[in-house]
């Protein structure tokens, strides 16, 4: 499956928990919503999954936790927040940038409007 079909499905699973769900809840919970819809549809999903942080080709026994995975190919980070902040574009990318992954997906469900709330983020250091 490419990732352009993949992407698909993450936001038919975005819109299906957002409609459900609504707006307001902890982070936690839009996470967990996501797993279990990505999974009724078919996809291979991790979630909370730790990546270790390497400098210059040493690990420095310190890591990051991507809030979802999906196939293997795409980074899902699940905010709940009034707005996304500039730090929140960086973290994926960061994400990206440490596990060579091309494609993430930002997404608030702290919003009146998802649509303007889903992200798409591309790994530029390949």
């Amino acid at each position: 499956m490419t990732e352009h079909e993949i992407s698909f499905l993450i936001r038919k699973a975005i819109f299906e928990v957002y409609n459900t769900l609504g707006a307001g809840l902890f982070e936690s919970v839009y996470e967990k919503a996501m797993v279990l819809e990505l999974e009724n549809l078919g996809l291979k999903v991790k979630n909370q999954v730790q990546i270790p942080a390497i400098y210059k080709g040493t690990d420095l026994g310190l890591g990051f936790i991507l809030d979802i995975l999906v196939e293997d190919k795409i980074i899902i980070e699940v905010k709940s927040v009034v707005e996304l902040a500039p730090i929140h574009h960086k973290q994926i990318l960061n994400y990206l940038k440490l596990t060579d992954l091309h494609l993430g997906i930002l997404v608030n469900f702290n919003t009146d409007c998802i649509l303007d709330n889903i992200v798409r983020k591309l790994n530029g250091y390949k």
